[in-house]
């Protein structure tokens, strides 16, 4: 991710209308904005994931995810799985790892992809 023609600004994220997105079971509310030149846009999300998500797939996107709130539990391909906590963060490359998200009791995560 390269950072370019960004103008310093702020955002209120309560007021960036929601949309829905269904899982296997429950569904995450993204707050998303872009930033950057369209060559080079990055998406920056605040989503909430209702108690019992599971995600529809496996995703190879790239991330950088803060845990606000609730338990994300994160599971790869290779079977490994991973618990994030309020205070807690994981990174991920482009392709490198394919991941899988479950939030038992709900999550608020910030996402920077």
């Amino acid at each position: 991710m390269k950072m370019s023609d960004i103008a310093f600004n702020t955002v209120d994220w309560a007021s960036v209308e929601p949309t829905r997105h269904e899982g296997d079971a429950g569904h995450a509310l993204w707050r998303t904005q872009h930033f950057g030149p369209a060559e080079n846009r990055i998406r920056v999300r605040m989503v909430d994931y209702s108690p019992g998500y599971v995600s529809d797939h496996w995703c190879s996107k790239g991330h950088v995810l803060l845990c606000l709130e609730g338990t994300l539990e994160t599971t790869l391909a290779d079977g490994r799985v991973f618990v994030l906590k309020p205070g807690m963060s994981y990174q991920v490359a482009d392709d490198a790892e394919a991941h899988r998200s479950r939030a038992p009791s709900g999550a608020k995560l910030f996402v920077v992809d």
